[in-house]
């Protein structure tokens, strides 16, 4: 056991265990994700009985994280060829050239789980152009290095404005593009604005939706 722990921490080892561990994080964060994410659609917008929905959930679960444990690992390794590359220093631009070719492999196929994990990813890019506030979302904890990153929210005049226009947007799609809408969103907007106009009586009104 000692000898394993010492080859475990040799720094000479710490690239390729880390290429190991990211695919075992991916996997689990994929599986935390996407299994409740898939149990709550499938119990609100499932069709067939309960062996058919257990067998969406399984696949869309283990899609989610299979490709997620791909991603990093892939992301990890070629960051490490560039960096051998480049004479073991790593430069600015070696991130987004993993993250596109780990991108494009992995999540290139086009798939309703591939096409909801882009969408949240491209949401949060195109949310990270908005002026900052002065103050981190939490502070450095005791220990850490005082250069360490931490998130920094939103200026609230320009989220409000940013909120206002995705909520306006997205309402116009929905009324008269909504083939253009993501189908589980589309799903959810339905769910809220259409089948809301319809009950038959008090059952259908308060308790049941249809």
């Amino acid at each position: 056991m000692s000898s394993i722990t010492h080859w475990l921490s040799d720094p000479r080892m710490h690239d390729y265990l880390a290429i190991v561990k990211g695919a075992r994080n991916g996997f689990v964060y994929g599986v935390k994700v996407r299994f409740p994410h898939a149990l709550i659609m499938a119990i609100l917008f499932g069709r067939g009985d309960w062996k058919s929905r257990l067998l969406v959930i399984y696949k869309a679960t283990k899609q989610h994280a299979f490709n997620l444990a791909k991603f990093v690992s892939l992301y990890k390794t070629l960051l490490l060829l560039q960096r051998k590359a480049n004479g073991g220093k790593q430069r600015s631009a070696d991130t987004f050239v993993a993250g596109l070719l780990g991108g494009y492999v992995v999540f290139g196929d086009r798939s309703a789980v591939n096409e909801q994990i882009v969408l949240y990813v491209v949401s949060r890019v195109i949310a990270s152009f908005m002026p900052r506030t002065g103050s981190p979302y939490s502070k450095t904890p005791a220990g850490a290095s005082a250069s360490a990153v931490r998130p920094i929210p939103p200026d609230p005049r320009y989220f409000s404005v940013f909120a206002a226009l995705s909520w306006g947007a997205v309402m116009w799609l929905f009324q008269h593009r909504g083939e253009a809408i993501q189908p589980g969103m589309f799903n959810s907007m339905t769910y809220l604005y259409r089948d809301s106009e319809v009950w038959t009586d008090l059952r259908t009104l308060l308790w049941h939706n249809t």
